[in-house]
């Protein structure tokens, strides 16, 4: 609109010739060539239209695999375009991924506002359909919202389309308040059945009842509000009828997308809408350059066959001079080490050798491949187009979270017992391939809530939740202290017991559990205030 007023003062003589023409035609109409707020929410079309862009805004590849390098997890070797402060603790207030993320996620929470703002000007809406897109736009507002107050604390909240002034003015709001706020929110929501439970195949991956009860279950969880934690998990478990795919790495291909276990992800489409998160984590035979990578610290919590930690396993169950034996299922279908292989689109299975300098792979040959010397396997697509181009969609809620939740909750209140343990972890390990009796029984008086966090991170590796787990453990500062590591090469020299040092981290837990309000917004909002010690 500015450009067209511009547009119309430049132009006054042409415009008085006009007017003296047409004399009777109106100085306050819109462009016939483009939308604008005069006219935009008088069309039928604008309230699916604006909601598909709230969609666009919830999320994406890059953010979800790349949130592991800020955890023990994983390692991304390249600086300032991605997260690596963040993970070695040396990021500022000036960060450029900190203020990206501060951006993105209130420009998605703007788009929703201004779909809530409106939608009641929208014509011909039926009152099931409005609630929907109510409903969905509100989801994702709240989603953005979580992914802020977890990461900043308190964080200015608001449910209008702000004006410049206001933008410049507005307050933090407390946490607390924040948190009431977003589960009344989604309370809203769920109670009065604003989402369906399920889409026709002309809507698949729009938001759903259940993964409006997921994400509040995710608050819940975080809040560490455990009692509250139940009783929606078992709703969603008792009546949502979502089940484990049967293959944990067939979970995460293209031809299985949409299956039962899956609750919400990022909807890409070959050609259409696509993403080349392979290119940054394949090793270079397979032409990917291998920016983010697994640590050492991640590849050992993985259990073994028979239910032992490899450091408690008794003799035959663990041998460190054949470390991937007879270990958990998914450490093969997830890392990828020497002797491990992707399955190309022909059925031949790529194989590949990560050991020290063996070209053109292994670790140390070159800077395109893996600082540690382990590759990414989960999210490989096999039926990718030019340049490692992928329509295979991400995964950002699915079942077995929702298992994992419910048996960590429970664990939390001491309630954890055999009847739940075969109701929730037992499930997942059998859907990952174990079978022996010690690792599928219940453990007893074992520390369950030890037991159900390596569970957790194992199965969920990658996925982009570790960052908030170790967060609302408060285990970041144990976890994110002092050397990574990569794979075993037995040098002395650079390595920890024969391990590779890649990276010494600081987490500081005076200032790391919160991150810094970007500077630059503060230099244009003098109300924001700044986290402690920051």
């Amino acid at each position: 609109m500015k450009r067209y007023i511009q547009t119309v003062r430049h132009g006054i003589a042409m415009l008085i010739v006009l007017l003296s023409a047409v004399s009777c035609q109106k100085l306050d109409l819109a462009p016939h060539d483009r939308d604008t707020d005069l006219n935009y929410w008088k069309e039928p079309e604008a309230a699916l239209s604006a909601v598909n862009k709230c969609y666009q805004s919830i999320n994406n590849a890059d953010e979800v695999l790349y949130s592991d390098a800020m955890t023990d997890n994983a390692y991304t070797k390249v600086p300032n375009t991605h997260n690596q402060a963040v993970g070695n603790g040396s990021f500022s207030t000036a960060d450029s991924y900190v203020a990206s993320v501060w951006d993105y996620r209130y420009s998605g929470i703007r788009q929703c506002n201004l779909l809530l703002n409106n939608i009641q000007q929208v014509p011909g809406l039926t009152d099931e359909l409005r609630n929907r897109y109510i409903g969905e736009a509100t989801f994702i507002r709240v989603y953005h919202y979580f992914e802020l107050y977890s990461k900043f604390g308190d964080i200015p909240y608001f449910t209008n389309v702000l004006s410049m002034s206001d933008a410049k003015s507005i307050a933090r709001t407390p946490k607390a308040e924040v948190v009431d706020k977003l589960l009344s929110d989604l309370s809203a929501i769920i109670d009065n059945n604003y989402l369906p439970a399920s889409y026709d195949s002309k809507n698949t991956g729009r938001i759903t009842r259940w993964a409006a009860m997921g994400l509040k279950a995710r608050i819940l969880m975080f809040e560490r509000r455990y009692a509250e934690v139940v009783p929606v998990t078992n709703a969603i478990i008792t009546n949502g009828g979502f089940s484990l795919f049967g293959s944990y790495e067939g979970l995460f291909t293209v031809q299985n997308e949409n299956n039962p276990e899956v609750m919400l992800d990022v909807q890409y489409m070959a050609v259409n809408r696509e993403h080349n998160i392979q290119y940054h984590f394949l090793p270079p035979s397979l032409g990917g350059y291998s920016q983010l990578s697994p640590l050492q610290e991640l590849v050992d919590d993985y259990i073994t066959l028979d239910g032992y930690s490899i450091k408690n396993a008794p003799a035959g169950s663990y041998d460190p001079a054949n470390p991937f034996s007879n270990r958990d299922p998914r450490l093969a279908a997830t890392i990828i080490y020497t002797g491990n292989s992707y399955k190309k689109a022909d059925g031949t299975n790529h194989v590949v050798n990560t050991g020290k300098n063996v070209s053109p792979d292994g670790y140390g040959f070159s800077s395109d491949a893996s600082a540690t010397g382990y590759y990414i396997k989960k999210y490989w697509d096999n039926s990718y187009r030019a340049n490692l181009m992928s329509g295979l969609n991400i995964i950002l809620m699915r079942y077995a979270d929702i298992l994992l939740m419910h048996a960590e909750a429970l664990a939390e209140q001491g309630q954890l017992d055999a009847t739940q343990w075969d109701r929730t972890i037992r499930l997942i390990r059998q859907r990952a391939g174990f079978s022996d009796s010690k690792a599928l029984n219940f453990p007893g008086s074992a520390n369950l809530i030890d037991i159900v966090r390596r569970e957790r991170r194992c199965e969920l590796a990658l996925e982009g939740l570790r960052h908030k787990d170790i967060v609302r453990w408060k285990t970041a500062e144990n976890v994110m202290n002092g050397w990574v590591h990569g794979l075993y090469t037995g040098d002395v020299t650079g390595t920890d017991n024969g391990f590779v040092r890649v990276e010494n981290r600081k987490f500081d837990s005076a200032k790391h559990y919160l991150w810094p309000i970007p500077q630059k917004d503060r230099d244009l909002n003098q109300n924001l205030t700044q986290n402690p010690n920051w």
